[in-house]
C-alpha cells in the first residue's frame, strides 16, 4: 500500500498528532495562516516580555542553526542569554566545534549526566518505545528548567513551535507559550515516564533525577516562562542557518538521507536510533521533514521533492548495508557499542517496530 502524502507538500498522513483538511497537512495550513499574522505587534510583544524579566533569558541549546539563531537574534535585541546545553547522547566532532563556537557568543553552561546511565537509557528507549532518543527528548525539556531555576532566570526561549512548523493538533500551532501539557504531551516522552525506567537494568532513583524537573519547577511551574521564539518572528530554517554560518558555525551533511547540510549535526545517534525507526514506524525520514518545508516555502517543487524521495528516503535496511551505515561521519559500529548491541540485536529491535505498510 502506498503513502498517503500531504497534497501541498510531501509529508504522509502517517505523522503522529497531525491534522489533516481536504488533503492538506496542518503544517502547510499554519504555514499559508502566517501572513494574517501581524508580525509587527509579535514583535513588540516579545520587547515587551524581556523587559519584563531585565532582558535575562536561557536558550536551551544544541548549538545549531537555531540556536545560534536565537542567541544571535536575542543579543542584538540586547539581552542577557545564558545558553544552556544538555549534553546530547553521542556527541559528533561537527557538533563539539558548534558548541564551543556558539560560546563565543554567550556564557555557555553544559551539563552532563552520568554517561553509563545515558547509554541504559537509550538502549531502553529503544527496546520499549522504538526511539533511542528518549533520554535526549527528556533532557531537552528538563535541563534547562531546572538550570533556570538554580540561577534564578525566569525566561527561556525555545526555537519554533513544532506543532506550527512541521504539524500537529489544529489550534496547537498557535501556542506562543509552553505549558506544562504541551511539555506532557509534545516532549517526545512516548508515553514513557523517568518513573517507569527506575529498577530496569539496575537504573536507580537517583539515576533518573537528571531527567526530572526538580521540586522547585514542579513546584513554581507557572513562575517559570518558556516561550516559542518562533511565535514572535517569522521562522525559516534557511535564514536561520545562513545567519548562523555567517557566525561561525559549521555544517556539513550528516547523511544520505538528509536534505539538508545545516540540521541534526551534532548526536551521532539521530540518523539510526532515532531516524531510521521514525521511517519503520511512520514510513517517512528526516530528508521527507525537510522536503516537505522547501515545499511549502516555495525553495522546491513538490515534484522535485518526490523525485528527490525516490532516491533518498529510507529503504529497508538488510544487516549488510546496517555496516555501511554511518551519522555524522560516525559509523554505526561506533554508535552501538556503548549500548552494548551488535547490529543484529539493533534490527532486530527496528524489525519489532516496523510496520509493512509504511515502508513501501
Amino acid at each position: 500500500m502506498s503513502l498517503v502524502r500531504c497534497r501541498t507538500c510531501v509529508m504522509p498522513n502517517t505523522r503522529p498528532d497531525t491534522s489533516w483538511v481536504n488533503g492538506e497537512c496542518s503544517a502547510c495550513i499554519s504555514y499559508r495562516n502566517r501572513k494574517e499574522v501581524d508580525w509587527d505587534a509579535r514583535k513588540r510583544d516579545l520587547i515587551a516580555l524581556l523587559d519584563r524579566h531585565d532582558g535575562k533569558c536561557i536558550v536551551p541549546s544544541s548549538a545549531g542553526k537555531d540556536s545560534h539563531y536565537q542567541v544571535l537574534t536575542l543579543l542584538e535585541m540586547g539581552a542577557d542569554v545564558t545558553v544552556v546545553t544538555a549534553s546530547t547522547c553521542h556527541l559528533t566532532p561537527i557538533g563539539r566545534r558548534n558548541i564551543n563556537n556558539l560560546a563565543r557568543y554567550a556564557r555557555t553552561i553544559e551539563v552532563t549526566p552520568n554517561r553509563t546511565v545515558r547509554a541504559k537509557l537509550n538502549r531502553l528507549g529503544l527496546e520499549l518505545v522504538g526511539d533511542g532518543s528518549w533520554p535526549e527528548h527528556c533532557s531537552i525539556f528538563t535541563t534547562p528548567f531546572n538550570v533556570a531555576a538554580d540561577l534564578g532566570i525566569d525566561l527561556l526561549f525555545f526555537g519554533e513551535n513544532p506543532q506550527n512548523s512541521y504539524g500537529g493538533p489544529l489550534g496547537a500551532d498557535e501556542a506562543k507559550k509552553m505549558t506544562a501539557r504541551w511539555r506532557s504531551e509534545f516532549g517526545g516522552f512516548l508515553g514513557l515516564r523517568p518513573s517507569d525506567i527506575v529498577g530496569q537494568m539496575g537504573i536507580t532513583e537517583r539515576d533518573m533525577k537528571d531527567y526530572e524537573l526538580n521540586q522547585r519547577v514542579g513546584r513554581d511551574w507557572w513562575d517559570l516562562e518558556a516561550h516559542f521564539l518562533g511565535a514572535y518572528i517569522p521562522w525559516d530554517s534557511w535564514g536561520n542557518a545562513e545567519k548562523a554560518i555567517a557566525a561561525g558555525m559549521d555544517a556539513s551533511r550528516p547523511s544520505y538521507h538528509n536534505l539538508w547540510n545545516f540540521e541534526n549535526l551534532d548526536n551521532a545517534q539521530t540518523g539510526p536510533l532515532h531516524d531510521y525507526l521514525m521511517w519503520c514506524k511512520y514510513g517517512y525520514g528526516r530528508g521527507c521533514a525537510q522536503a516537505s518545508v522547501d515545499v511549502r516555502t516555495g525553495r522546491m517543487k513538490r515534484a522535485e521533492a518526490m523525485a528527490w524521495l525516490s532516491t533518498h528516503e529510507m529503504k529497508r535496511k538488510n544487516l549488510h548495508d546496517l555496516e555501511h551505515y554511518d551519522y555524522a561521519n560516525v559509523s554505526l559500529h561506533e554508535i552501538l557499542e556503548p549500548l552494548g548491541l551488535m547490529i543484529e540485536e539493533f534490527a532486530a529491535i527496528a524489525d519489532r517496530f516496523t510496520v509493512d505498510h509504511a515502508c513501501t
